[in-house]
């Protein structure tokens, strides 16, 4: 059996003074409680709408509310928190001074939500940015490039509970044993393959697709024209768990701007960061249609963008594609 979270954590984050490696264990402490309330949503009536909107204009499920909760607890309650940002809420989270720490923590408390009712696999996303000590905490401090983050990472709440991690060293992969109540190292050191088999797209959305380099690419990866075989398509509408799928098996994970959404749909500091930033340290890429998605520097806390991420040969062919239409 490999070793699990804890000492992970340990051998890791020596350097922070236990600060960081607290931090965690309130986060997966967070993570096992959402776990257990997914796995009997239906037994304890948690399925459903709760009958509210969040900021996003989304309509809130019962389990959305109890998750953010559950976070928003578990974070204050570490004593190594300065700011929250969660898509739920519309406004950021000042911790008070009296259990305030160095860290600012962004975070999509359950992502994918709309398949809560029919068992699909869904998760929760975090990144870290972590402020010097002794500086008040202002609202700039989670306003950074995701390239500034020290941590990030998912949990899947599916057939097995899974914790994705990265702290700039790499990205380890954790299953929740049940019997232990402990998460244990299943998959060290993760690395996205340099090419894949499928992608991953709502193609619902392509007559709407704000220009065409993504119908193109699409097409590429159903008709291909050099004799390689056609891609499959893999698409689950949930972030986590297509983000999840793309990251062991290779391939392309996109969602681009459309008319509908002109400046993308995912959120940028708690999904296209995090994921950008796994990706990278997986050894794959992340862009934006414009530039390196790590390199945005958002000026609000819920904004949008559109994310191409996945493995480093997929994301050449599309950023190709969008450096050919720039030079038309």
């Amino acid at each position: 059996m490999e070793f699990g979270l804890v000492m992970y954590t340990a051998h890791t984050i020596r350097k922070s003074r236990g600060d960081f490696a607290i931090l965690l264990s309130h986060i997966v402490l967070g993570c096992k409680f959402v776990c257990t309330a997914v796995n009997k949503a239906g037994l304890a009536k948690l399925i459903g709408l709760a009958g509210e909107t969040n900021v996003q204009g989304e309509e809130q499920k019962k389990l959305d509310v109890l998750s953010n909760e559950v976070f928003i607890k578990a974070l204050v309650s570490s004593g190594r928190t300065c700011i929250l940002v969660s898509e739920e809420d519309e406004e950021a989270t000042f911790v008070e001074p009296a259990l305030r720490g160095k860290y600012c923590v962004v975070f999509d408390p359950l992502d994918g939500s709309s398949n809560i009712d029919c068992g699909v696999s869904i998760g929760t996303i975090v990144g870290i940015y972590a402020v010097k000590d002794g500086v008040d905490p202002k609202i700039e401090d989670v306003l950074q490039p995701g390239k500034n983050m020290v941590a990030a990472g998912y949990c899947k709440y599916g057939s097995s509970c899974t914790l994705v991690l990265s702290t700039g060293k790499g990205v380890n992969g954790f299953t929740l044993d049940p019997s232990l109540g402990e998460f244990i190292l299943t998959h060290p050191d993760i690395k996205i393959p340099i090419k894949g088999k499928s992608y991953s797209v709502n193609e619902g959305n392509a007559e709407n697709w704000d220009g065409q380099q993504q119908s193109m690419y699409v097409e590429k990866c159903k008709y291909p024209q050099d004799g390689s075989p056609a891609k499959s398509l893999r698409y689950i509408g949930s972030m986590v768990a297509d983000v999840h799928r793309t990251l062991l098996y290779g391939g392309f994970f996109l969602y681009p701007a459309d008319k509908k959404s002109p400046n993308g749909k995912l959120r940028v500091l708690y999904e296209v960061f995090a994921m950008s930033y796994l990706m990278e340290q997986a050894g794959g890429q992340a862009f934006t249609g414009k530039q390196r998605a790590l390199d945005l520097l958002p000026t609000k806390i819920h904004e949008r963008s559109p994310i191409f991420l996945g493995s480093y040969d997929d994301v050449e062919e599309i950023k190709a594609l969008y450096a050919a239409e720039g030079q038309k």
